[in-house]
């Protein structure tokens, strides 16, 4: 047998390919709970936000089912994907490049911290008055109940634009369209709220503040900031997260 080529893979793929295994070997029956988080994390050696990915992954791709409040579940892959309103309407495929929403948001502290500072020091009065137009966009988004993407990423962009670099303006852009990801909309759907939002704009007007003021360790500070609090919000516990579109009335 010829030895096949060697691929790496991001880890929450290898958790999710390991629990695929278990779950087909028959570890967890069509409809069990799967243990939590925090223990599938000790048992693998490996953090909880990488367990989530993993199993966000699953759920995209139609093995399990996140019931907000409960728990995860184990799905029966001989029936079509249900479409019940906790979010498995049909199984995706992932690619294998996609990067893990966790990890990214780590990612973009690092980068887009430094971006920040650099705007404080650089930006002119076109970025600055792009920055504040974004966030009048979001607010006015968040208004009326939507959640305001097109705002966030053109205040991110505004942002890296002021420094004048391509490759820095074409990586943040690469950051931010991996937003469009199943991975990340799907946690998105989980945890992301109007009232979430309210929070991320009060966020961005903090950096704003920063870099009208010229202030580079302060604008630093609030991306991280920024980028902590987003962390945070997508890593708290499924019971914590909001209900199904289904279930409100």
């Amino acid at each position: 047998m010829p030895l096949q080529t060697v691929e790496p893979q991001r880890l929450y793929r290898q958790i999710a390919e390991q629990l695929r295994t278990l779950i087909s070997a028959g570890e967890w029956a069509v409809g069990a709970r799967l243990p939590a988080e925090r223990d599938l994390a000790r048992q693998l050696g490996v953090s909880r936000p990488s367990v989530r990915e993993a199993l966000i992954a699953m759920e995209v791709e139609g093995w399990v089912e996140v019931r907000t409040g409960s728990g995860v579940y184990v799905l029966d892959r001989t029936k079509p994907p249900s479409h019940d309103g906790h979010g498995n309407g049909q199984a995706e495929q992932i690619s294998p490049d996609e990067w893990g929403p966790l990890e990214l948001i780590r990612a973009r502290r690092v980068v887009e911290g430094e971006v920040a500072a650099m705007a404080a020091t650089q930006a002119k009065r076109k970025h600055i008055d792009a920055m504040a137009k974004a966030i009048t966009s979001m607010k006015h988004d968040a208004d009326r109940g939507v959640l305001p993407l097109e705002g966030d990423r053109a205040f991110h962009t505004a942002i890296v634009e002021s420094c004048g670099n391509v490759v820095l303006i074409e990586t943040i852009q690469r950051f931010w369209d991996s937003r469009r990801g199943p991975l990340f909309e799907r946690l998105g759907g989980h945890f992301e709220t109007v009232d979430s939002w309210r929070s991320a704009i009060a966020e961005h007007q903090a950096i704003l503040d920063a870099v009208r003021n010229h202030d580079a360790d302060a604008a630093r500070a609030a991306m991280h900031e920024h980028m902590d609090q987003s962390h945070k919000r997508f890593s708290v516990s499924w019971r914590q997260a909001k209900q199904p579109k289904a279930a409100k009335k």
